[in-house]
């Protein structure tokens, strides 16, 4: 094993700490020392199973060695018939059950159509029933967490197909290492819908965006409160844009802990000041009245 000097830059560490996962982070720091990934499961001592997620989850991250691939083949879509469809429920066993189990998670039968699109899945994408049962569970899944009762179409289905394949997410490791960042992710934007105080609703597609941004830059839970408390002390409520504005400059500064937050605003403030409201935060203040 070899032990070379490793420097991550800021955006790496960010992904690692934000995908929340110790393997893969290990993982990571073992390959930019100079060692091959092949010896990972030997001298780290992490099991198979788990060092298949981590690698997976680097893939995920931009982080790996190797450029991940699209597993879409190129041309168009095939269509298929519904004598395709019936010769695959006759001759195929592992189709027949892939789909008999498909229609237990979505609690009805599927029509002709549908099994067109999970024909799609098998032949097409190559996806395997392990990774396509996966896929329909997280899913089934994420409509719940939305709040709705009602299952996921095929349609639905076929949409977060297209999105792994683009991906190159094709494994069993790789769809659980995806499906772990997605629900880690979710957790942290509830944690921060909490924070800023959104009941009883969902993020707009806008409001997520900037939630993203501010979790991927690396706050601290506390920092965020105190960005938010400052929005609303400043402009009467809570102004995505002004936040964002404060948030990007305390992370240009690197500021993203409380103390460091305190600090840093401190050194800035003019003698004799309140720090009632800094200097960026009244130019923020003004710049989105002009732009609202």
């Amino acid at each position: 094993m070899t032990a070379e000097a490793v420097k991550i830059d800021e955006s790496s560490v960010r992904k690692l700490l934000g995908a929340a996962n110790p393997d893969a982070a290990l993982l990571y720091i073992f390959i930019s020392s100079g060692n091959q990934p092949e010896m990972a499961e030997q001298v780290l001592h992490i099991s198979g199973s788990r060092l298949g997620v981590a690698t997976a989850t680097l893939r995920q991250l931009g982080l790996w060695p190797e450029e991940r691939k699209s597993i879409i083949q190129p041309g168009e879509r095939p269509a298929y018939s519904e004598t395709d469809v019936l010769d695959a429920m006759e001759r195929d066993q592992s189709f027949r059950g892939l789909y008999q189990e498909i229609q237990r998670m979505l609690g009805r039968n599927l029509n002709t159509e549908e099994l067109k699109i999970i024909l799609g899945f098998t032949r097409y994408l190559g996806l395997s029933t392990d990774v396509i049962q996966l896929l329909v569970s997280f899913c089934c899944g994420r409509a719940r967490q939305r709040g709705t009762n009602r299952r996921p179409s095929l349609r639905t289905i076929e949409k977060e197909a297209y999105l792994w394949a683009e991906n190159g997410i094709d494994t069993v490791e790789e769809a659980s290492a995806y499906i772990q960042n997605q629900n880690f992710r979710n957790s942290r934007l509830h944690r921060l819908m909490e924070i800023l105080q959104i009941r009883g609703r969902f993020l707009t597609q806008a409001e997520e965006k900037y939630a993203q941004s501010w979790l991927d830059l690396g706050f601290e839970d506390g920092v965020i409160a105190m960005a938010y408390e400052r929005t609303c002390l400043n402009t009467g409520g809570l102004n995505w844009a002004y936040m964002n504005k404060i948030l990007q400059r305390w992370a240009r500064e690197g500021l993203t802990t409380q103390e460091a937050v305190r600090n840093g605003d401190s050194k800035q403030l003019p003698k004799g000041a309140s720090g009632q409201l800094g200097e960026a935060e009244l130019e923020a203040i003004q710049r989105v009245l002009r732009e609202g």
